[in-house]
């Protein structure tokens, strides 16, 4: 038994016979076990109890799709059609936790009652002005319920002066939940319903011929099953590196973020989100309440080649001066408790790779980014439909992993919300130039970035994240040349 009391699966060094082995047990493939052990199947999740790298278990949990829109997602076709999965997932969220609190036992899980969204005087007008005003846009565009809120009645918002916030509104029906709660009974629910988790990584999926036979795990043992479903975040790409289509599908990267848990020095917590617009190559400085006087502060986004486990000293600080800056001065004198890191699985196109994974019996739910834990209850109910020949749920070919790389804008415009972020960047961390040198930096960084696209491949750009992230590291540099290379020989 497990210290939750949950089942796990003891190894033989044999076959087990499942249905359906799921490699990863964060918010996605617990989720998906959930509802196919509910259906009968039987259900094997691999992952180690403590979920190392996982972004599920780092992760502030909105489940807010309206206040992640930013121009950028909506300046493509594909960008639109994520929006659409969040907007359809939203919807399944109410009935999704009611039947996991009325199944399970453990912490509440929602934490937050709706996010209010603040525009304040750090960030810049390229990137915040322009993505608070499209989120407003969009909730107005789907019948969305928001209202406006005068700063000044922001209560728990106390921010120094030059940091206050100018505009802000309030989405009711954007809310928060605990991470670490609802994975607790996601897990319970899944061994409630019959599943059986296995606490070892994967290793390797077995296959013979064009179909898959099930996975082997780092100890050696080998776990038979009709279906393998890879959901193990940014680690996916170990487990497509043992496959034949692994090449055909778009690398993964880490979205490597760092989050604070911090006790509030007075006790108090707001009652909803408070969140900035998504900036800076991040989902924007976002405080969500959480029990006992605790606030979540989070988080950064960093591309990097590997998961990390630690967080780097710069990231911490930087995220901790922001929320007590932007936010509430008194964070400065609170208790920082738990420093979390977690990373998200980001896809070399940026956009989600969902669906059949180009063999028989091969299933991949990865590639998220931010959206994993939001698109959770959609996510598991359209596979579990795939796995078990019904009729899907929601329309996810256009993210079907083996494609070729989706375009998130032109060169140029790619360029150009790269130079924005980055030199929003340096306003967020407080830099002191001369006036003018804002207009001569970015006279010298657009053509310099462009030039360094057309080095790093004559037809395809990377998302503005991850061609701001080659510049500085090599191993990225390869592997982006190497997996278009691919692209190339497979069109």
């Amino acid at each position: 038994m497990s210290a939750n009391g949950n089942t796990h699966a003891t190894g033989t060094g044999t076959g087990t016979g499942f249905d359906v082995v799921i490699a990863g047990n964060g918010v996605l493939g617990l989720s998906l076990a959930w509802v196919l052990a509910q259906r009968g199947q039987r259900v094997a999740v691999l992952g180690l109890p403590h979920r190392p790298w996982a972004g599920s278990a780092a992760a502030g949990a909105m489940l807010g799709c309206f206040g992640e829109v930013t121009t950028s997602l909506l300046a493509t076709e594909h960008g639109r059609a994520k929006l659409e999965l969040g907007i359809q997932a939203k919807d399944l969220w109410p009935q999704w936790l009611a039947e996991l609190e009325d199944g399970t036992e453990g912490a509440d899980i929602r934490t937050a009652e709706g996010t209010t969204v603040v525009l304040n005087t750090i960030g810049t007008a390229e990137i915040d002005d322009a993505n608070y005003n499209a989120i407003r846009a969009e909730l107005t565009r789907y019948d969305e319920p928001f209202e406006d809120v005068e700063p000044s009645d922001l209560d728990w918002v106390d921010a120094e002066p030059i940091s206050r916030p100018l505009k802000a509104f309030h989405i009711p029906g954007e809310h928060a939940v605990d991470a670490a709660a609802l994975l607790e009974r996601l897990e319970s629910a899944a061994v409630r319903a019959g599943a059986v988790l296995v606490p070892e990584f994967a290793a390797r999926v077995e296959y013979q011929g064009e179909r898959v036979t099930g996975v082997v795990t780092v100890s050696g043992r080998t776990i038979a099953a009709d279906q393998v479903t890879l959901a193990a975040g940014a680690r996916t790409q170990e487990l497509l590196d043992s496959l034949p289509v692994g090449p055909r599908i778009p690398r993964l990267v880490s979205g490597y973020g760092v989050s604070a848990l911090v006790k509030s020095v007075d006790g108090t917590t707001p009652d909803s989100v408070i969140r900035t617009p998504n900036r800076s190559f991040a989902c924007g400085l976002h405080v969500v309440p959480r029990g006992d006087g605790h606030v979540y502060l989070g988080a950064t986004n960093v591309i990097s080649v590997e998961p990390r486990d630690t967080a780097e000293m710069r990231d911490l600080v930087f995220l901790l001066q922001c929320a007590h800056r932007q936010v509430r001065r008194s964070l400065w004198n609170s208790d920082v408790t738990k420093v979390q890191v977690g990373n998200r699985p980001v896809s070399m196109d940026g956009f989600p790779l969902l669906g059949e994974g180009g063999m028989r019996g091969l299933w991949i739910m990865t590639g998220t980014y931010r959206d994993g834990l939001h698109l959770s209850p959609l996510l598991a109910q359209d596979f579990a439909a795939r796995i078990l020949g019904e009729r899907p749920q929601a329309d996810l070919d256009r993210f079907g992993p083996l494609r070729q790389p989706i375009k998130a804008g032109t060169r140029q415009e790619i360029v150009d919300l790269l130079i924005d972020h980055q030199m929003g960047i340096g306003y967020e961390q407080d830099w002191t130039i001369p006036v003018e040198w804002h207009q001569w930096i970015e006279m010298d960084l657009r053509p310099a970035t462009l030039a360094w696209a057309d080095e790093l491949d004559p037809e395809f750009t990377p998302p503005a994240e991850l061609l701001f992230a080659s510049r500085f590291d090599p191993e990225l540099v390869s592997l982006l040349r190497k997996y278009y290379a691919t692209c190339r020989e497979n069109n």
